[in-house]
């Protein structure tokens, strides 16, 4: 899907979210220079895969937090974890680095990415902004609306403490 598409696809599906249009960004330090209503809420999104290249995962984490994957890997008592080639993000969720989003999870036709989703994103206010499968655009909706649109495509959610 691109992101009129998931913009159609929220309505259809009766999802209340806002957009915020602006510049194309590719990391955090550049959104953080852009006038946005919820910085706090802002996702930072890893593509990361195992060893074997069997299992591939979504880490959805507060935009200023790092991430140690090893840490990660115990936590999901994983194999090694690495960070998946442009090429897995394209063949599996058909984005482009830069533009990683949970929404590109909605492209994975054989349900392969298990999204990871920082526990810090359920409290309050319950509002998480991503990219609509494109850098040039900030969607916010709730929390538990992108985890349920998930799981009703047929991936895995886990609530992750990151």
């Amino acid at each position: 899907m691109n992101r009129q598409e998931i913009y159609e696809y929220l309505k259809k599906k009766g999802i209340q979210h806002k957009i915020t249009e602006h510049e194309a960004v590719y990391n955090m330090e550049e959104l953080s220079e852009i006038n946005i209503p919820y910085p706090e809420a802002v996702a930072k999104n890893l593509f990361v895969r195992d060893d074997k290249k069997k299992n591939f995962y979504l880490i959805i984490v507060k935009g200023d937090k790092k991430v140690n994957l090893k840490e990660f890997r115990q936590k999901l008592n994983t194999r090694p974890l690495s960070f998946a080639s442009e090429q897995d993000l394209l063949d599996i969720m058909d984005l482009r680095p830069g533009s990683v989003s949970p929404f590109g999870i909605l492209n994975d036709s054989e349900r392969t990415v298990s999204a990871c989703v920082d526990q810090d994103f359920m409290g309050l206010p319950g509002i998480i902004g991503v990219h609509p499968n494109e850098n040039t655009a900030t969607v916010w909706l709730k929390t538990d609306d992108l985890i349920a649109l998930l799981e009703e495509h047929g991936n895995t959610v886990s609530i992750v403490s990151i």
